[in-house]
Formats: C-alpha cells, sequence, structure tokens
C-alpha cells in the first residue's frame, strides 16, 4: 500500500509527523496502541503534536483502512495496522498484555452458529479475557501464602 498516495486520496496531506506515526505501529513491539501510547512515543521523539491531534489522526487512519480501531472491556481504544486477515485476542485483566490468535476451528464454529440461526456475518470480533503465563504464575503463589480459615 502506497500510504502517502492513500492519504492524499483521503484529502490528507502526507506530513511528517503523520508517517511517523505510521512507522511506530509497524516498528512497536506492541502491535496495539492507544492515543496515549502513540502521544508519548512522539513526545519521547521531541514531536510537537498535542493528544487531540494524535487521537484525530488515528481516527483518520482508522475511517482510510489503514489503522482498525479496537474497544475491549475497561481498555482505552487501541489501534492496530489493517494488515488484511483476521485475527482474535487474548487480553490479560492483570497487566493488559494482548495476544492476537486465529483458531480456524473456532472460526468455523462461529459460521455454523451464524448459518444455524439463519444470520450472515458481515464481520466479528472475539476477545477472551483472563491471565497471561506471567500473572498467573505470580498470582498463584501469593494466593498460597493466604492464611487458611478453620
Amino acid at each position: 500500500m502506497d500510504i502517502p498516495q492513500e492519504l492524499r486520496k483521503l484529502g490528507l496531506k502526507a506530513t511528517l509527523p503523520r508517517l511517523r506515526i505510521l512507522q511506530l505501529f509497524q516498528e512497536s513491539k506492541s502491535k496495539h496502541l492507544s492515543a496515549d501510547d502513540v502521544y508519548r512515543l512522539l513526545h519521547d521523539e521531541h514531536i510537537d503534536m498535542g493528544l487531540a491531534t494524535v487521537y484525530r489522526v488515528l481516527m483518520q487512519f482508522a475511517d482510510a483502512g489503514i489503522l482498525i480501531r479496537r474497544q475491549f472491556e475497561a481498555v482505552a481504544s487501541v489501534f492496530e495496522l489493517n494488515e488484511g486477515g483476521h485475527h482474535d485476542h487474548l487480553i490479560c485483566t492483570n497487566c493488559g498484555k494482548m495476544e492476537e490468535f486465529f483458531d480456524h476451528a473456532i472460526e468455523q464454529r462461529q459460521e455454523a452458529v451464524a448459518a444455524e440461526r439463519n444470520f450472515v456475518l458481515h464481520q466479528h470480533s472475539l476477545s477472551l479475557y483472563g491471565l497471561c503465563g506471567d500473572c498467573a504464575a505470580s498470582i498463584k503463589p501469593m494466593a498460597a501464602k493466604k492464611p487458611r480459615r478453620l
């Protein structure tokens, strides 16, 4: 995808801050970034862009299909690059870690459930909430130390 050209099609200038925001998504270890995350990363690089402007740019990119906006329970909206493939999410309720996954059997079952109910799916999202391995490991020893009631 020629991003500067896509931006121009939408009537947006391919400014250095806008291009840098997209680079942040391409370079980040985390595939999911909030507006606050992007703002902090830009601020660390001494790029002067207000939080409201960052959010507006992210929404423009989402409207253009360059980014996908996700809203998870108890988590601020996050954005991820639209790489064209579907995936679902595992979310740690303790530390907020997010992992993407794709499971063919789950996808087939969802299609079957929709078909059984005469429902045509256009899109869907599946988010599973629990504890990541690190958080689960750190919580178990603490639980073992609790005094037992008699």
